[in-house]
């Protein structure tokens, strides 16, 4: 369709879809502001559908995948829906400064505190103990998640060795490939429906190497081959790509990690934090 509203095209299809589509289209309908921040996954789910169903619904209303299907139905709402969050009030007097600042401030503590709800003591544990028994370490991601997998190596190698953070989804998949059972991967994404990530994560769990994914949703395609599932808090559109609630979130897991692997094993730790500082320190004025 030609339209410039997904909406609209939904229901001028609406008679041609089969009962399946139908399903779909009237969840959408009913839930538009909901399904912007929800997975391919949660959606199927929502409609008691496969995934593949939601996949081929997308190709029906003519886009060409689900994060295209919801930038679409972003744009077809209006400004003051999208950019208002499920279950989030916006507070009077917006248009000033000063609500703005306490606006993006609570915004983000907001992401902070959800990702802490989200996260168990048990995943957390589980996930340094995969760590403490790896001989090598990788952080994979795409696009502004390679900004955390890049922060997460910079601030691991400060105290062990064993870490790589690889950027080139070509060389991901190499790397995954001659991964063994003595390797960890993590692997970095928001939507969790990246088909890079979920390429690399496929030939990574052939190879026989534990993953962990870091997302936000509990149900992905990517969270079919995690071993463990850590969970970030932050909810972001489809027309808000890089959000920093997201960074923020995802940066707190990583953190939380090398705190409790710098504990665990506090005198190496510092021993090789002492090394990678003085490294460093005289190419400092």
């Amino acid at each position: 369709m030609s339209s410039s509203s997904l909406l609209l095209d939904i229901q001028l299809l609406y008679n041609q879809f089969t009962k399946t589509e139908k399903k779909i289209a009237d969840y959408v309908a009913e839930n538009a502001n909901a399904v912007l921040f929800m997975s391919i996954t949660d959606l199927a789910d929502a409609c008691d559908v496969a995934d593949a169903s939601v996949h081929r619904f997308c190709r029906t209303v003519g886009v060409k995948g689900y994060q295209e299907f919801k930038m679409k139905l972003s744009l077809s709402l209006t400004a003051g829906e999208t950019t208002e969050r499920p279950g989030e009030e916006r507070p009077e007097g917006t248009d000033s400064l000063s609500c703005m600042l306490d606006g993006i401030l609570e915004t983000h503590i907001n992401a902070l505190r959800e990702t802490r709800t989200l996260l168990s003591v048990e995943a957390v544990e589980r996930t340094v103990d995969m760590m403490e028994k790896a001989k090598r370490i990788y952080f994979f991601g795409i696009g502004d998640s390679l900004l955390t997998a890049q922060e997460a190596r910079n601030k691991f190698l400060r105290i062990m060795n064993k870490v790589s953070c690889i950027g080139d989804p070509h060389m991901q998949a190499m790397s995954a490939s001659m991964a063994s059972s003595d390797d960890l991967i993590f692997i970095i994404s928001y939507s969790g429906s990246t088909k890079d990530n979920v390429y690399v994560a496929d030939i990574a769990r052939q190879a026989g190497a534990k993953i962990v994914g870091i997302t936000r949703f509990l149900k992905s395609p990517l969270t079919n081959y995690t071993d463990v599932l850590l969970t970030c808090g932050a909810n972001e559109g489809p027309l808000e790509g890089g959000s920093m609630s997201v960074k923020m979130s995802q940066l707190y897991i990583i953190d939380i990690l090398f705190q409790e692997y710098y504990r665990r094993n506090l005198a190496i730790s510092r021993e090789n934090n002492k090394k990678t500082s003085k490294a460093v320190v005289e190419k400092l004025y």
